[in-house]
C-alpha cells in the first residue's frame, strides 16, 4: 500500500520558539533560513561548528552547550533533530510526538513528522519542493527540480503568461563581454519582463534572438538623429517608450558605468522623472583578459591594475588620461577602445619610460566563438595590430601578467 504524500504548509515561525538539537553541518545549513523567518532559535549541543558558533556569538541564536535532555522540547513549534546521537534522537523525536511538536529527523526521516523540502527563492516567491511518497525520495532529484524552477524564473525562460511581472520604467542593464552566459541573473529576468529592447552593438546579441515575438528590439546604433547627437536620440527614445507604460531596458555591453555612458542616460531619465533601475555587468577589463587566460593580476607580478579609454590618442587635446604617469605604473595596463590607438599609445609609453619589451596582449571579440588573441610588445604592437587585423571590439592588456599563464591561442 502507497503511503500517503506529505501535506505542504509555509509554517510563520516569527517569535515562535524552534528547538534544534545539533550543531553540526546540518544545523549550519538549516539555521539561516530558520533566523531568517525570525524564529525565537534554541540551539542545543555541546559543540557546534564556527559558522554555528558564529550565529551564537551574534545573538542570532541562544546556545545551551549541552547534550540534549528530556524537556528541552517543552513549549516549542518545531523542532529539529540533527545530533550524532540516534539514541538521543529516537528520545528526542519521542518527546516531540508527545508534545505534538512538528519534527524533522536528519537521520531517519521515516520516523519524523516534517521534511525539510528543497527551497529556493526568486523575486518574492519561495519554490519548496517534496517528493510524493517515501521510496521515491531523493533529495538529489528535489535539489535539482528545485533549481530548474528557480532558474526558470531568474532567468524569465519560465513565465506564467497571463500573470507576467511588468515594471514600468527604464532598466540600465550591463549585459557583460559578449557571451550571453554571462549577463546576471537580474539582468536576463529584466529582459524577459522587457517589452522594449534599445540594444548596443557590443551588447550580448545571442540574448536577443531568445526574446518573444511581441518585444520590440531597437538597435540605438540606427535611432535616427535628426537635429539630436547619438546620445541624446538613445536618451529621448528611452524617455518616450517609458512615458507610454513600458517596460524598458538598456542592453548595454559590459558595466553600464565602465565607459558606457550609463550615467548620461540615467541622469536624463531623472529629469524626465522616469524610474531606473541600473543592473551592473561584468566588464570586459576584467573578463576578457580572463578568458584569453590572462589575468590582471598576480601574486609577485602585479599589485595593480589600471582600466583606460583609448578611443582619443594620447596627443588629443580631448585626452584626459595621464598618461607620462601610466608609463611609471608597474601594475597592469588595461585598455578599451584603444585599437586603431594602440601605436600612438605605446609610443607614448616608451617615450615615458615604459620598456619597449613590455607584453602586449590584443584580445579581440572575447568570450565569444570568435574570440582570438594577438601576442606582441609595446615595440611591435602598432604593427601587429595591422599584421593581423585585429578590429574592435578587442581590449588590450599591457604588462607581465601576459605572459603568467599559458597562451591558449599559441
Amino acid at each position: 500500500m502507497a503511503e500517503n504524500p506529505a501535506y505542504p504548509v509555509g509554517l510563520r515561525l516569527t517569535g515562535r520558539k524552534v528547538v534544534v538539537l545539533g550543531g553540526g553541518q546540518v544545523a549550519q545549513r538549516r539555521l539561516p533560513a530558520l533566523i531568517a523567518a525570525g524564529a525565537d532559535i534554541l540551539l542545543v549541543s555541546p559543540e557546534a561548528t564556527p559558522s554555528v558558533e558564529a550565529m551564537a556569538d551574534a545573538g542570532e541564536i541562544t546556545w545551551e552547550k549541552r547534550p540534549y535532555e528530556e524537556g528541552d522540547l517543552a513549549d516549542a513549534w518545531y523542532a529539529l533533530i540533527a545530533t550524532g546521537d540516534k539514541d538521543a534522537n529516537t528520545r528526542a523525536s519521542t518527546e516531540a510526538e508527545r508534545h505534538r511538536v512538528w519534527c524533522v529527523r536528519s537521520d531517519d526521516a521515516d520516523a519524523a513528522t516534517a521534511w525539510t523540502p528543497a527551497t529556493g527563492h526568486s523575486e518574492g516567491v519561495t519554490i519548496a519542493v517534496l517528493t510524493t511518497d517515501a521510496r521515491g525520495r531523493d533529495p538529489r532529484h528535489t535539489a535539482a527540480i528545485r533549481d530548474a524552477v528557480v532558474e526558470g524564473l531568474r532567468d524569465g525562460t519560465l513565465v506564467a503568461p497571463h500573470h507576467r511581472t511588468r515594471t514600468p520604467g527604464v532598466a540600465l542593464v550591463g549585459g557583460g563581454p559578449g557571451d550571453p552566459d554571462l549577463i546576471t541573473v537580474r539582468g536576463r529576468r529584466l529582459l524577459a519582463e522587457a517589452d522594449v529592447v534599445i540594444a548596443d552593438r557590443l551588447g550580448p546579441r545571442d540574448l536577443l534572438a531568445e526574446l518573444p515575438p511581441h518585444v520590440e528590439v531597437i538597435d540605438a546604433a540606427k535611432i535616427p538623429y535628426g537635429r539630436f547627437m547619438a546620445q541624446e536620440a538613445i536618451n529621448n527614445a528611452l524617455i518616450e517608450h517609458a512615458k507610454q507604460g513600458k517596460s524598458v531596458v538598456r542592453l548595454k555591453g559590459g558595466d553600464p558605468y565602465v565607459f558606457g555612458r550609463g550615467m548620461e542616460e540615467l541622469q536624463a531619465l531623472a529629469e524626465a522623472g522616469i524610474p531606473c533601475t541600473v543592473v551592473p555587468g561584468i566588464s570586459s577589463s576584467i573578463s576578457v583578459p580572463g578568458a584569453a587566460g590572462i589575468p590582471v593580476t598576480h601574486r609577485g607580478v602585479a599589485h595593480e591594475f589600471t582600466v583606460v579609454s583609448g578611443h582619443v590618442a594620447p596627443d588629443d587635446e580631448r585626452s584626459l588620461v595621464d598618461w607620462p604617469s601610466l608609463a611609471k605604473l608597474t601594475g597592469t595596463l588595461v585598455i578599451l577602445m584603444g585599437v586603431d590607438k594602440i601605436g600612438k599609445i605605446a609610443e607614448t609609453l616608451v617615450a615615458h619610460g615604459k620598456s619597449p619589451d613590455t607584453p602586449v596582449a590584443l584580445v579581440q571579440e572575447g568570450t565569444t566563438a570568435a574570440q582570438r588573441r594577438v601576442d606582441a610588445t609595446l615595440a611591435t604592437a602598432g604593427e601587429a595590430v595591422l599584421a593581423h587585423e585585429v578590429k574592435p571590439p578587442a581590449v588590450i592588456v599591457i604588462g607581465e601578467v601576459v605572459n603568467v599563464g599559458p597562451n591558449p591561442s599559441a
